[in-house]
């Protein structure tokens, strides 16, 4: 049973907003139940997303948490004067205090999306998460001189989810191989990837973390067996250290510290 309804309300898709809030609300330790409130961007969608918060709080006997990037001055008026929840606006956390410093007036755009949906830089993140789907799992040894990093480490190790994060938020293009029993045999980086070496950075994890991710797939399998999977971390580690490569465990980490320590190594060959 959730202790808390959050509510996250934007006039565009409302990603920044749930992030935002996701990551504030982290650091409770707290059960919540969250909404997600996009593309409120009049007066009267604003009523209609203040009457379902006000219905949460009088159902539940508690105020929501509403995070709201409204940019538009009459729907923030209506959040802000007939909500029940509590009010967390971002826009005037942070956008006011430096129109004040800067002496500056902000553009207070709806969205966005239109801008930023003409740029280079969405076109080159689109082409990047294109890359990366393309040579996900191996599936193509094709342009491997065009990706910013490449991905090595055993199946189930955080590759595909850290390969597409990259190309979402920072515009990599990302190539991913699974390390298998054949690279075990020869004791070697698969043979299309050696001419990259300094493109690629290693994941591991822990066999006991693997055994367990792999049992939700293929359950009392060969592939999932604590046995195999402890030989599999093994020589795949023991390669990396062969090869000179940078790797780090996943176990203990999110995709968003993953991808960080990637970024940072890709700063330091720079």
């Amino acid at each position: 049973m959730h202790q808390r309804t959050i509510f996250f309300i934007s006039d565009g898709t409302g990603v920044t907003a749930e992030t935002f809030g996701r990551a504030i609300m982290k650091q409770f330790d707290i059960t919540t139940r969250a909404v997600r409130l996009p593309f409120v961007d009049t007066v009267d969608k604003a009523h209609q997303a203040v009457h379902q918060i006000n219905h949460t709080a009088d159902k539940e006997g508690k105020k929501p948490i509403v995070f709201t990037t409204l940019v538009e001055p009459e729907t923030v008026k209506v959040v802000h004067e007939h909500c029940k929840g509590l009010v967390m606006d971002m826009f005037a956390t942070f956008v006011q205090p430096l129109e004040d410093e800067l002496g500056a007036k902000s553009h207070h755009r709806i969205g966005r999306f239109t801008d930023i949906s003409e740029s280079k830089e969405y076109f080159d993140r689109m082409e990047a998460i294109n890359f990366s789907l393309a040579h996900d799992d191996g599936q193509t040894n094709h342009d491997l001189a065009g990706a910013d990093v490449i991905l090595v480490g055993v199946s189930r190790s955080g590759k595909t989810p850290t390969s597409l994060y990259l190309a979402m938020q920072f515009g990599l293009k990302v190539a991913n191989y699974p390390l298998i029993p054949e690279d075990f045999d020869r004791q070697q980086l698969p043979p299309a990837l050696l001419p990259y070496k300094k493109k690629i950075f290693g994941l591991t994890i822990a066999p006991e973390r693997l055994s367990q991710i792999r049992n939700e797939r293929r359950p009392d399998s060969r592939y999932a067996s604590l046995q195999n999977c402890r030989m599999e971390v093994a020589e795949a580690e023991s390669m990396m250290r062969r090869a000179g490569i940078q790797w780090l465990s996943t176990t203990h980490k999110s995709i968003e510290e993953i991808a960080a320590v990637v970024l940072q190594d890709l700063k330091q060959d720079e």
